[in-house]
C-alpha cells in the first residue's frame, strides 16, 4: 500500500464537524449595533477621572522603515520598533489607540523615511488625529554601516542601535533626544602597567543619549555617524568585521598604545559631545564586558551645556 492509500484509511469528519469536537459553537443572537456611528465610544467619556495621566499609547510596534545614512549603504531599510502616546486629561477617560496605527500606515503608503523632520513632521499630526494637545512619537532601529579593514581595506559590515525620540507639544514645540549604541576594544590600563608582556582587551558597549538643539539641520549632520565617531576615536580600538592578519597586527598594537579604562572612555566621549554644536545635553554609559572577570565594569556620565549659563 503507497502512501496516498495510507492516508485514505483514516475517515475524517467534516472540518466544521471536527471545529465541534473541539468546543466550537454556533454563533448566538446578535444584538449590539455593527454601524460605527451607533455603537458605543466609552474611550471618549467626559467625566472627572480622577487624574491627568503624562502618557497613554501603545508600545513595541514593529514596521519597515528606511533608514538615510551619511556612510554607506546611503539608503537602508529596517525594522523600527515604535512607541506612541500622548497625554489625556483628568476629564477624559482614555485616548483612541487605532489612530496611533492609522498614522503609522499613512507615512508608511508615503514611503517611512525615518529622520528628525520627519519625526516632527509625524508627531504634530498625531496630536491633532488624536484631539490633544500633544503626541511623542520614539523608534528604535539597527543601523549599519561599512567598515574596512586597516592594511587590507577589506569591507564588512558593522552595526549599531539607535533611536530617535520626539515629543511635541503645541505650546512649547519639539523635544528630541537620540541615541546610539556602538561597540568598541578596550585595553586595560592596569593590567598593561603591571604586566611583564600583553594586556587583557574587552568589547566595550558605548550608549549615548543626547538631547538636539532646536536649530539641528539633519541635512548637514548626520547624529548616527556623528555619535558613532565620538565613542570609536576614543577607544583603544575599533570593531571590525572583517581582518586579515596585517590588520588584526595593527588593530592589537593600536589597542595596547591607547590603554582606556571605562571611566576614561566616558569622559573622552563627553568632551567630543561637549564640542559638538548640536548637542544641548548628553548622557553617556559605558560598559565593559571584562574578560578576566565575571562582572561587567560600567560608568556613566551625564552633561547639561544649558546649565553652563545659570
Amino acid at each position: 500500500m503507497n502512501q496516498a492509500e495510507l492516508n485514505k484509511t483514516k475517515q475524517l469528519p467534516p472540518k466544521e464537524d471536527r471545529h465541534k469536537l473541539f468546543g466550537s459553537v454556533d454563533p448566538g443572537p446578535r444584538t449590539k449595533p455593527i454601524e460605527k456611528e451607533k455603537m458605543a465610544d466609552l474611550q471618549n467619556s467626559k467625566k472627572d477621572f480622577l487624574f491627568n495621566i503624562d502618557m497613554v499609547g501603545i508600545s513595541n510596534v514593529k514596521h519597515p522603515i528606511s533608514i538615510p545614512s551619511q556612510l554607506s549603504p546611503e539608503i537602508q531599510t529596517t525594522i523600527g520598533t515604535f512607541t506612541f502616546g500622548s497625554s489625556i486629561s483628568q476629564g477624559s477617560k482614555g485616548t483612541n489607540m487605532s489612530r496611533f496605527t492609522e498614522q503609522l500606515d499613512k507615512y508608511h503608503h508615503q514611503g517611512f523615511a525615518v529622520d528628525v523632520e520627519t519625526l516632527k513632521s509625524f508627531t504634530a499630526e498625531l496630536a491633532g488625529r488624536l484631539k490633544q494637545e500633544d503626541a511623542e512619537v520614539e523608534v528604535s532601529f539597527p543601523w549599519f554601516f561599512e567598515r574596512k579593514g586597516p592594511y587590507s581595506q577589506l569591507t564588512g559590515m558593522n552595526h549599531a542601535d539607535a533611536s530617535i525620540a520626539v515629543k511635541y507639544d503645541e505650546r512649547s514645540g519639539y523635544d528630541i533626544t537620540v541615541s546610539l549604541t556602538g561597540k568598541i576594544t578596550t585595553l586595560c590600563p592596569c593590567s598593561k602597567e603591571i604586566s611583564e608582556y600583553s594586556a587583557h582587551n574587552q568589547r566595550g558597549n558605548v550608549t549615548m543619549e543626547v538631547k538636539l538643539t532646536e536649530d539641528f539641520d539633519e541635512q548637514k549632520i548626520d547624529w548616527k555617524a556623528a555619535l558613532l565617531e565620538a565613542a570609536e576615536s576614543n577607544a583603544s580600538a575599533r570593531i571590525h568585521p572583517v581582518l586579515k592578519r596585517p590588520d588584526e597586527k595593527m588593530v592589537t598594537e593600536q589597542a595596547y598604545e591607547n590603554p582606556r579604562f571605562v571611566e576614561d572612555i566616558v569622559r573622552l566621549v563627553a568632551a567630543d559631545l561637549y564640542e559638538y554644536d548640536f548637542v544641548e545635553a548628553f548622557t553617556v554609559h559605558c560598559r565593559n564586558e571584562e574578560s578576566i572577570h565575571l562582572h561587567d565594569a560600567v560608568a556613566t556620565l551625564s552633561y547639561d551645556k544649558k546649565q553652563e549659563q545659570i
